[in-house]
């Protein structure tokens, strides 16, 4: 990752988590850039205290309070978004906007595309008048496949 230097023609540049956090205003530490890293490497939304985790297993500091406030901090400026209930607030990064469905038994969240959902969403504006704004997200509450059984 790195970025592209002026005058260069071709590959498109792509931000690096240090790039990300300056640009929204924030100091880019390593835990923040860790946690950055770690809530967009795969499609995942993680707790507080699973991310406290995560970053003891790599040898991080690890102060929970730091940690809160270092999502949080994310999730204000965009580069992070927040997904409450049931359970723990948990913590994504997915690059688009999305909706999730949410286990209500094991706290699972997974991600559903905009696109997948856009004849609900219709449906929804016709029923009740609400228009959901670009960065919204519905919430699907139930049984995941695993819990199902």
């Amino acid at each position: 990752m790195g970025s592209q230097l002026p005058g260069q023609a071709g590959a498109t540049a792509t931000p690096t988590p240090s790039d990300m956090l300056r640009g929204c205003g924030l100091r880019a530490t390593s835990n923040r850039r860790y946690i950055l890293d770690l809530l967009g490497e795969r499609d995942v939304h993680l707790s507080s205290t699973e991310v406290q985790e995560a970053l003891r297993r790599m040898g991080g500091r690890v102060d929970p309070a730091t940690v809160y406030r270092s999502l949080e901090a994310l999730a204000a400026v965009g580069l992070a978004h927040v997904v409450d209930g049931p359970g723990v607030r948990r913590y994504g990064a997915g690059a688009e906007p999305h909706h999730h469905a949410i286990c209500c038994r094991c706290g699972r969240v997974q991600d559903l595309p905009l696109h997948d959902l856009a004849e609900v969403t219709r449906r929804i504006e016709e029923l009740t008048g609400l228009r959901p704004d670009a960065g919204g997200s519905m919430l699907f509450h139930g049984l995941c496949a695993s819990c199902a059984d």
